[in-house]
């Protein structure tokens, strides 16, 4: 039998006859319990708070992109559309044509990307459940569907005849400009939707058909920006990506739904690591009641130390009697903890709508528990425990034991 470990849940049970030291005791076990609900509880929150970011974008990238390696374009060739309708990880794929453009409507103005799109788009990608009012644009016309922010910038509606709208691009070429009228190349179009889906989206993106974009850029019948894919549900993404990749040649770049956002993950993940660290700080403080508690538990018990030194007890073993009641003392407070936060954040997913927190009056906090925030936060407890336990259980020496 482990006699220092079965001290020391008898010294992490019992009360000592100082008051004093007891509620020093209570208070370093309810630092532990409120740090490691406090960390969980803001790591589900920011796990959900980041799944609940990603949400809109996901709803508008495909499961895979190619871009051109170089340039604006590329050109998509008879043999690569054969080559690309036997692959049988791509269930569908649409060609795109994406450009900076000028739009105008009156005496308004506005930068922003048009993004041409064959009718295969809104199959690749759910865009028609983001189009807030309006509808979808129909090929072979000159009909848009605009960002908010975009139409509100111009202020446009749906279908508004009285209001011409004008999307203008510079022509290609090095010749010497020698009239604003021959400087652009410019189509005039209509409205017929407005989308909402994300603020960057909405204040630059306009979506048309891919022959108008063609006819706007100049392009030629088998050149395009891109091509949005999308798998088949039992499809290996490595594997698809690395097939597209073949066919299309050096000529592109293959990327997925993350590399499509990497800006925003390495935010997100920055954000998250960031949280952690600070939260983890607050619980390093909390641990120096811990390590407190037991120093004063130390002077307490000096009296049955030296006598357990007496009786032959090594010094070694005098010290693991407090690094052990540190530890479970750390670990049964984490455990506390995170049944704590998984009550609080069972409630902000499951519960009532008058215990929840809201960010506006109808849209709850997002939160989301994760497996391996529980594993971490009991980690970082265990961790932090170990080395409080550690640290305080060294001040035991051969004089403290000894001396009466």
């Amino acid at each position: 039998m482990n006699v220092s470990l079965y001290i020391a849940k008898r010294y992490l049970r019992s009360k000592s006859s100082n008051n004093a030291i007891n509620f020093i005791t209570y208070i370093a076990l309810i630092g532990v319990i409120l740090g490691s609900a406090s960390l969980f509880v803001v790591l589900s929150g920011f796990a959900g708070l980041k799944d609940f970011t990603l949400e809109f974008s996901n709803v508008v990238d495909p499961d895979l992109k190619a871009e051109a390696a170089s340039g604006k374009s590329f050109t998509l060739t008879d043999e690569n559309v054969l080559k690309l309708n036997d692959l049988e990880a791509i269930a569908l794929y649409s060609k795109i044509i994406e450009e900076r453009v000028l739009i105008t409507s009156e005496e308004k103005k506005s930068l922003a990307t048009i993004k041409g799109v064959d009718g295969d788009f809104q199959k690749v990608v759910n865009i028609e459940s983001q189009i807030d009012h309006g509808s979808w644009l129909d090929q072979k016309s000159n009909q848009i569907v605009a960002g908010w922010g975009i139409a509100n910038t111009l202020s446009i509606g749906v279908l508004d005849f009285s209001k011409a709208i004008n999307i203008y691009v510079p022509k290609p070429g090095k010749k010497q400009i020698t009239s604003t009228k021959n400087a652009f190349n410019t189509i005039r179009a209509v409205n017929v939707g407005v989308f909402y889906i994300n603020e960057n989206l909405n204040d630059n993106y306009v979506y048309a058909s891919l022959d108008l974009a063609k006819n706007l850029l100049n392009y030629n019948p088998d050149q395009i920006s891109a091509l949005e894919f999308k798998l088949n549900v039992d499809a290996d993404e490595e594997t698809a990506k690395q097939q597209i990749q073949a066919v299309l040649g050096d000529k592109v770049i293959v990327k997925n739904r993350t590399q499509l956002n990497d800006a925003l993950y390495k935010m997100l993940n920055t954000e998250n690591l960031a949280v952690y660290l600070i939260f983890t700080l607050v619980l390093i403080i909390a641990f120096f009641n811990v390590i407190g508690s037991l120093i004063m538990m130390m002077l307490d018990k000096k009296q049955s130390l030296n006598t357990l030194f007496n009786m032959g007890v090594h010094l070694k073993d005098v010290r693991k009697i407090f690094f052990y009641q540190g530890s479970l003392m750390s670990i049964v407070g984490g455990f506390i903890g995170i049944l704590l936060g998984l009550l609080l954040i069972s409630n902000q997913l499951y519960g009532p709508d008058f215990l929840k927190v809201y960010i506006t009056p109808t849209l709850a906090y997002p939160a989301k528990i994760k497996l391996t925030n529980l594993i971490l936060v009991f980690i970082t407890i265990s961790v932090l425990g170990i080395v409080a336990s550690k640290i305080a259980s060294a001040r035991i020496t051969k004089a403290l034991v000894k001396n009466n």
